[in-house]
């Protein structure tokens, strides 16, 4: 007995083939990261700067107001000043040095570290953020923006996977 001929059959798809876009690629934005990281780098290098300056202003400042270095006799912060001033506030100098040359570090450190990509970044650059949150106006914004870009979790693995890259 002859078999019968079967029915030729249709092929099965599971799903229609997806449609090419008639434009080209849709749009894909890249990942907060990513878009991120660079100014994020720049933006603490020229916080460092800032960080400098000020530090420089505040010790020119302490100077002239405990040790008498404008000396003319109209200058209007002289009242209670100068030869008398306590020997506690000539001993801040040394202090606001120390502390602005570990502040201008830490944020130098930290955009080197964004910039370079390297592992220890992220975590680096969330301990400098929340230190730098004290130090209002410029610090405040410098570190919510950071907090804003890496401190999430999805952030943590697209960050190590951009240091894995580099």
């Amino acid at each position: 007995m002859a078999a019968a001929p079967a029915a030729p059959q249709q092929p099965v798809y599971a799903a229609p083939p997806p449609m090419q876009p008639a434009y080209g690629a849709p749009y894909m934005p890249r990942p907060r990261v990513e878009r991120n990281l660079q100014t994020l780098g720049i933006l603490w290098c020229v916080y460092a700067a800032y960080r400098v300056i000020a530090g420089l202003i505040g010790m020119f400042f302490l100077r002239a107001f405990t040790m008498h270095s404008f000396s003319a006799p109209g200058w209007p912060f002289n009242h209670g000043f100068g030869e008398s001033s306590p020997n506690w506030m000539v001993a801040l100098m040394p202090l606001i040095l120390l502390y602005t040359l570990l502040a201008v570090g830490l944020a130098l450190v930290t955009g080197y570290s964004l910039l370079n990509r390297t592992p220890w970044g992220r975590t680096l650059a969330i301990i400098a953020a929340i230190l730098a949150l004290l130090k209002f106006p410029f610090g405040t914004a410098l570190g919510i923006y950071t907090l804003w870009v890496l401190a999430p979790g999805p952030s943590g693995m697209e960050y190590d996977a951009i240091a894995d890259r580099s």
